[in-house]
C-alpha cells in the first residue's frame, strides 16, 4: 500500500465527494453513469500524489466502476418510471455487452496507464465531436440492425466501456441517437446498459489488481472502497435531479450538454498524455 497522509486523504475524499455530485447529476441527465468525471478526477487526484501511473489510472477505472452499479440503478430506476428504457432493446443487446465487458475489463486490469487513458481521451473525443457537431434525424421509427451485428456492437461497447470505467452511455447514446432513437430513450436504455457494465466489470478489476503493490488504502484490488462509499450515495442522490433535468430541458441541449463535457474531458487527458 502506498503511504497516504492525513492532508492527501482529506484531499482525496473531497475529490471523491465533488465528482459523485456531479457524475450522479450526469449520469441521470446523459445516461452516462458518472464515470466520465469520476475517472478522470481520480485519476488527476491519486497521479498528483505521485502514484503510479498505471495504479492510478487502473484504481480510477476499477472504482468507478463500482460506483456504476449504484448509480445505474438509481438512474435507470428514473426513467423507466417515465416510460423511457427500451426493455426489448435491452434484452437483446446485454448479452454481447457482457461478454465485451469481461473481455475489456481483462485487458483494462493489464493495459498500462498509458494505453488507457489515451483509449478514454481518444473516445471520448470521438463521441464528443459527433454529438457537437452532427445534425440528428427528427425521431421516428427506430431503424435496427440483424441480431449478429448487434452482437458485435455489444461486444466492441461493452469492451471500451470497461476499458473506460464507464457506464456504457459514452457508446450507447450516440449510437442509438444515430438508429434513430428518441434520445430521452437512448439516455434511459443506456442508464440501465450501465449495471449490465458496472458488476462483472467491478469483478474482474477487483481481481486483477489483487495483491498489486503500490494501491491507495482501502483498496480491493484496483477498486478503492473508501472512494465508493463517499461517491455512491451522492452520485445516487444526484442522479436523481438530472433525470428531472433530461426530462425538463430540449433534446437539443442534452446533445450540447453531453457533447461539451466530453470534449473538455478528453482535451484534459490529451494534455495530460503529452505531459
Amino acid at each position: 500500500m502506498t503511504e497516504f497522509s492525513m492532508p492527501m486523504l482529506a484531499y482525496l475524499a473531497a475529490v471523491a465527494a465533488g465528482s459523485g455530485v456531479l457524475g450522479g447529476i450526469l449520469a441521470g441527465l446523459l445516461g452516462v453513469g458518472g464515470g466520465i468525471v469520476i475517472v478522470p478526477a481520480l485519476y488527476f487526484a491519486l497521479s498528483a500524489f505521485g502514484l503510479a501511473e498505471g495504479n492510478a489510472m487502473q484504481v480510477a477505472v476499477g472504482t468507478s466502476l463500482a460506483t456504476i452499479v449504484f448509480t445505474s440503478l438509481s438512474s435507470a430506476g428514473g426513467h423507466y418510471r417515465r416510460g423511457a428504457i427500451d426493455m426489448a432493446l435491452l434484452r437483446l443487446w446485454a448479452p454481447s455487452i457482457l461478454i465485451g465487458v469481461f473481455l475489456g475489463a481483462g485487458i483494462g486490469g493489464f493495459a498500462s496507464g498509458t494505453a488507457l487513458v489515451a483509449v478514454f481521451a481518444a473516445v471520448a473525443a470521438l463521441v464528443a465531436v459527433d454529438m457537437l457537431f452532427r445534425t440528428p434525424s427528427e425521431p421516428g421509427t427506430p431503424r435496427s440492425f440483424s441480431r449478429p451485428v448487434w452482437a458485435s456492437l455489444g461486444v466492441v461497447a461493452g469492451a471500451i466501456s470497461a476499458m473506460m470505467g464507464i457506464g456504457g452511455g459514452t457508446v450507447c447514446v450516440p449510437l442509438l441517437n444515430f438508429l434513430g432513437y428518441d434520445i430521452r430513450k437512448a439516455v434511459g436504455t443506456s442508464a440501465a446498459i450501465g449495471f449490465v457494465i458496472g458488476v462483472p466489470g467491478t469483478l474482474v478489476y477487483a481481481a486483477t489488481g489483487w495483491g498489486s503493490d503500490g494501491l491507495p488504502p482501502f483498496s480491493l484490488g484496483y477498486v478503492n472502497l473508501v472512494g465508493v462509499a463517499l461517491i455512491v450515495p451522492l452520485s445516487m442522490a444526484f442522479a436523481r435531479v438530472g433525470v428531472r433535468l433530461a426530462h425538463s430541458i430540449p433534446r437539443s441541449a442534452l446533445r450540447l450538454a453531453f457533447g461539451v463535457f466530453l470534449g473538455l474531458t478528453a482535451l484534459r487527458m490529451f494534455l495530460d498524455l503529452l505531459r
